[in-house]
């Protein structure tokens, strides 16, 4: 396999910044964009889960990959999220993203239309035909409710389908046996979780793609570097800063669904940090209130952040 156009590190799942109106916000991207790189981190992702892609039309998530990749300028690769419900629907977002500026494309197994696992290499395999850049698959079994099994990882490693793992399943035993079984060289784990980076990269994984590193992501990059040098006090230590900080996603307790939630208390911290112009989110999620944004801004101060 060939070296990995990302080979570890941070990578924020970037937010997708929208105006009032819902069209893409491209100001706010552009200094989103600036904000992340100027912390340090080592890779974009646009239009992941947090990135809201499964509520953006197709012309908004090229234009986001394309504004991110415009501003990036080749500092960081920038991978796209090509998240869609069936492998043909898919391949065009893979050919799209290619085009667009991605370096590096991350995909879920198919969801809405019943497949089961022994379906998923074919998928993969698919996408990786149709678009000859590195592929990465995304584990995010809450979302396409289906379970991405460590098996199936390690066989499309091993035959260079996937070059990487975004493991957000939240199941540590099973994130330890992806990185057990797909041991093939160049082939990179990532986990997605903002409260357990710290054991992840003690697992031994490649980098953190944590939504939370959008308001954090120097926090992100000094737990990171201290893990990588072996100073498990201070990856603890600051991840446990961040797992208080990561508690914001609850301010709208049971009056909204956790998708608004949780997307609104990102993008309204980042409103709070003047780096956003707004804190809209996607139709069907309601917004954050008054007193659910000051809970917001509580987390931020408490975190040093304001």
């Amino acid at each position: 396999m060939p070296a990995p156009v990302l080979d570890r590190g941070v990578v924020p799942p970037v937010c997708t910044p929208l105006t009032p109106g819902r069209e893409l916000d491209v100001p706010s991207l552009e200094r989103l964009t600036g904000f992340l790189l100027d912390a340090g981190v080592h890779g974009l992702f646009v239009t992941g889960s947090t990135g809201e892609v499964a509520y953006l039309t197709d012309d908004v998530r090229y234009r986001a990959l394309e504004v991110v990749s415009g501003v990036a300028a080749g500092q960081v690769p920038v991978l796209a999220g090509i998240i869609d419900t069936t492998t043909p629907r898919v391949i065009a977002h893979a050919r799209a993203a290619q085009t667009h500026g991605a370096q590096a494309l991350v995909a879920t197994v198919p969801f809405y239309a019943p497949t089961s696992p022994v379906e998923f290499p074919a998928h993969f395999r698919a996408i990786r035909a149709a678009a000859d850049i590195p592929l990465i698959g995304y584990d995010i079994p809450g979302s396409v409710h289906t379970k991405l099994p460590a098996e199936v990882v390690a066989e499309l490693a091993a035959d260079g389908t996937l070059d990487g793992i975004k493991d957000s399943s939240g199941d540590l035993d099973g994130f330890r046996r992806v990185l057990e079984l797909a041991d093939t060289p160049g082939f990179r784990v990532f986990t997605g979780s903002e409260t357990m980076a710290d054991v992840a990269m003690f697992l031994g994984s490649h980098g953190l793609v944590p939504g939370l590193a959008n308001v954090d992501p120097h926090g992100y990059v000094r737990l990171y570097e201290a893990a990588r040098r072996g100073d498990w006090v201070a990856a603890a230590t600051e991840q446990r800063r961040l797992r208080e900080l990561f508690r914001m996603i609850t301010v709208g307790g049971t009056r909204i669904g956790p998708s608004a939630s949780a997307i609104g208390a990102l993008k309204y911290s980042l409103v709070a940090r003047g780096i956003l112009a707004s804190g809209t989110t996607s139709l069907p999620m309601a917004p954050l209130d008054d007193a659910e944004q000051a809970g917001v801004r509580d987390h931020l101060a408490r975190a040093g952040l304001l």
